[in-house]
């Protein structure tokens, strides 16, 4: 008698609750907010009476205010997702970014425009990582990169969105426009239950939100600083790569102007498409790391060409960024190895100041390349800067664990 077997087929219903479109939406407005500055920089900086050198300088330096906010927040939303829950960050991140971004549209000063952008960047801090840590705790083990990549696909379109609503209207018109999306994400936030893990962890004497519990140990400091290590790259390219790509287009005598929200724009749409690469092939290959090393690696193929000095045209320069921005589309799932690599006490803690530390690089990358250029020129300050980021992001990666199909329904 011939035996036959039968294999359960797997249901993707759950990529499809409320929680996961939820966290998805709201990863698109947090991303069309988090790069509204970096594609109207130049004319908001222009009608505010900047010079060309100014809007350089005090831009990076705007920026920069940005991604303090984004680093102080990432601690501060971490551990409150960690204490009083995934849904609280959210409720309270957004609406901190959302006013903000409202007004924005009414600056008349850089001093003004720096501080709300640290504002910004102080609940943006909370949105990705929550939402993250939470989608990561109520799907299936066998589904979450599939999970990460929907949440990242349709996050990252936010950077498009928003550099056609720049074309549409004008820069302040852009960002009542962000504020009013991110308000009206309240209304869908409502509905969205609390992680189960998280109540069951809340309902014990388990310590959670513990900071400095990251710290404690050798091999936690490792773990953590690894899960930063293997992203450095991305912020790379987003943060000098595509946000100061008229820099480069001066620098590569190219004979059009290449302006730095197309730059933008690009590198996200490439982005959009690596985060569902990614995402499946994770899970074809069973495999966080070599999922995250093929991409790595793609990446700094193309930012070799992109810094080589071989670029003669503009559309070439955008099909670069493009290519670029599809290398780093693991920016998902570089967090879902994060929240899979700490207990449910500190996976909110972890993962969400993870993200923000990665953003908040370029308060270091951004001032290093700027004091570099006058000295040695753009091409080879970025090659610079880019050297670093990519070893870091290699030994990161060659010496962390995977965490393919990890069992998280645990403490530290």
């Amino acid at each position: 008698m011939q035996l036959t077997t039968t294999t359960t087929p797997i249901s993707f219903r759950p990529l499809f609750a409320l929680p996961v479109i939820v966290a998805a939406l709201g990863y698109f407005v947090d991303v069309y907010d988090l790069l509204l500055f970096n594609i109207v920089r130049v004319p908001s900086l222009k009608e505010l009476g900047l010079s060309e050198a100014d809007m350089s300088l005090i831009g990076g330096r705007i920026l920069n205010f940005q991604q303090a906010g984004l680093l102080i927040g990432g601690i501060f939303w971490g551990i409150l997702g960690d204490k009083r829950g995934r849904l609280s960050v959210l409720f309270g991140s957004i609406v901190t970014y959302s006013l903000a971004n409202l007004a924005c549209g009414f600056v008349h000063d850089p001093q003004h425009y720096a501080i709300l952008r640290f504002v910004a960047g102080l609940g943006l801090a909370g949105e990705l990582g929550a939402g993250i840590t939470l989608v990561s705790e109520i799907l299936p083990a066998h589904l979450r990169g599939y999970g990460s990549s929907l949440i990242a696909s349709v996050g990252l379109l936010g950077a498009v969105v928003a550099y056609f609503t720049v074309s549409l209207f004008d820069w302040r018109t852009t960002y009542f426009i962000g504020g009013g999306l991110g308000l009206g994400l309240l209304v869908l936030r409502v509905s969205i239950l609390e992680s189960g893990m998280f109540k069951r962890v809340q309902s014990t004497h388990v310590k959670r939100g513990n900071f400095w519990a990251l710290f404690k140990g050798r091999t936690q400091v490792l773990r953590y600083l690894r899960c930063m290590g293997i992203a450095l790259p991305t912020y790379l390219v987003i943060g000098i790569l595509a946000t100061f790509g008229n820099e480069f287009g001066n620098a590569l005598g190219l004979s059009e102007t290449i302006q730095p929200g197309r730059c933008v724009m690009f590198t996200y749409v490439g982005t959009v498409i690596g985060d569902l690469a990614s995402g499946i092939l994770s899970q074809w290959l069973h495999s966080r790391r070599k999922a995250i090393g093929l991409m790595m690696g793609l990446t700094f193929v193309f930012v070799v060409v992109y810094l080589s000095g071989s670029i003669t045209s503009a559309s070439m320069f955008y099909a670069v960024c493009l290519a670029m921005g599809f290398g780093i589309g693991y920016i998902a799932m570089f967090l879902t190895i994060t929240a899979e690599s700490f207990g449910t006490n500190l996976r909110a803690t972890a993962t969400t100041s993870v993200a923000n530390n990665v953003r908040a690089t370029t308060l270091l990358t951004i001032p290093a390349f700027q004091a570099m250029k006058p000295v040695i020129g753009v091409l080879e300050a970025g090659a610079i800067v880019a050297f670093f980021c990519f070893a870091l992001g290699i030994w990161s990666l060659a010496t962390m664990e995977e965490t393919y199909g990890k069992e998280l329904d645990y403490s530290e």
